[in-house]
């Protein structure tokens, strides 16, 4: 392991057939939206990102999550079990934001790149969970507000970060901030979060599906339009996944449609959605992928 004469993070030694680098994020900053929970999925890629040696912008909405059934989680205690994962010098950011406001997209990437000098890689992680309903009882108010936070918002985060300069180009040395390096060829990447209303039913999340269905959508477009720019555009469909809103009855009842006998749990979504941002992945970009571990609809 070396270190990077421009900011002290931990970088990769050089590159050895069949080996992989213990820390592919060293010197980068990552922001991730929708971190708000520590049973949450946005925690667990937060926390995985630290690990893999990135900076960390964290955005929440705790009020959301107050609203809610499950109710909010301490957000201190949230950014606290994030900096345990931190390595080396890099650091920790935390933005309070309601991404549906008009201009807070865009704001919060302003910030986020101030406080680090540049943005290297984005998770549009955030999701509105309710008010929802089926087709009968559908309103023009719950579908505009589920179009704001679930794709609006995404659109506008992912063109405020392509919009910063040194994509396309050669990225100059830089100092200070969070994840300060010099870098050739600069590389961002963006993942978006679906759902699986493209491979089933979601019932009475009409306005849920039509937003998430947007963004899987536009995901390839998104991606040519970037691709030049250097930046890869991917969206995961993480499957079912326990972050602490089901009963124990439907734990126990979908659990059945897994082989594995379990649901999804954050660190499998955080794993591949990780994995995206880093070199290892640049090959991949304007694709859809479903993680859902063999999740059988049809299952009983």
């Amino acid at each position: 392991m070396t270190t990077d004469a421009h900011c002290g993070h931990p970088t990769a030694a050089p590159a050895r057939p069949g080996g992989r680098d213990p820390l592919p994020l060293a010197g980068r900053t990552v922001l991730v939206t929708g971190v708000s929970r520590r049973v949450g999925i946005g925690h667990a890629i937060a926390c995985r990102a630290a690990d893999y040696g990135a900076s960390v912008v964290a955005h929440h909405y705790r009020p959301h999550d107050a609203s809610q059934p499950w109710g909010a989680d301490d957000i201190d205690a949230v950014m606290t079990s994030i900096r345990t994962h931190l390595v080396g010098s890099a650091r920790l950011v935390d933005i309070p934001v309601d991404l549906a406001a008009p201009g807070e997209p865009v704001r919060v990437v302003e910030q986020a790149a101030a406080a680090a000098g540049h943005l290297d890689a984005l998770v549009c992680n955030q999701a509105m969970s309710s008010p929802d309903g089926p087709l009968s009882e559908m309103t023009e108010a719950v579908l505009d507000a589920h179009w704001a936070v679930d794709a609006r918002a995404s659109i506008l985060l992912a063109q405020a970060f392509a919009a910063q300069k040194g994509f396309a180009s050669p990225a100059p040395a830089r100092s200070g901030g969070l994840g300060s390096r010099s870098v050739d060829n600069h590389r961002g990447a963006i993942v978006f979060l679906t759902s699986g209303q493209g491979l089933g039913p979601l019932p009475g999340e009409i306005a849920y599906a039509a937003a998430k269905a947007a963004i899987a959508g536009l995901t390839p477009t998104i991606s040519e339009e970037l691709i030049d720019a250097g930046i890869t555009v991917n969206t995961v469909n993480p499957g079912p996944v326990d972050t602490g809103y089901v009963t124990d009855a439907d734990r126990e009842a979908i659990a059945a449609m897994f082989p594995q006998g379990r649901w999804g749990e954050p660190d499998d979504a955080a794993r591949l959605i990780t994995w995206l941002l880093t070199d290892e992945a640049r090959w991949i970009t304007g694709q859809v992928i479903n993680s859902e571990g063999g999740f059988a609809r049809w299952r009983h």
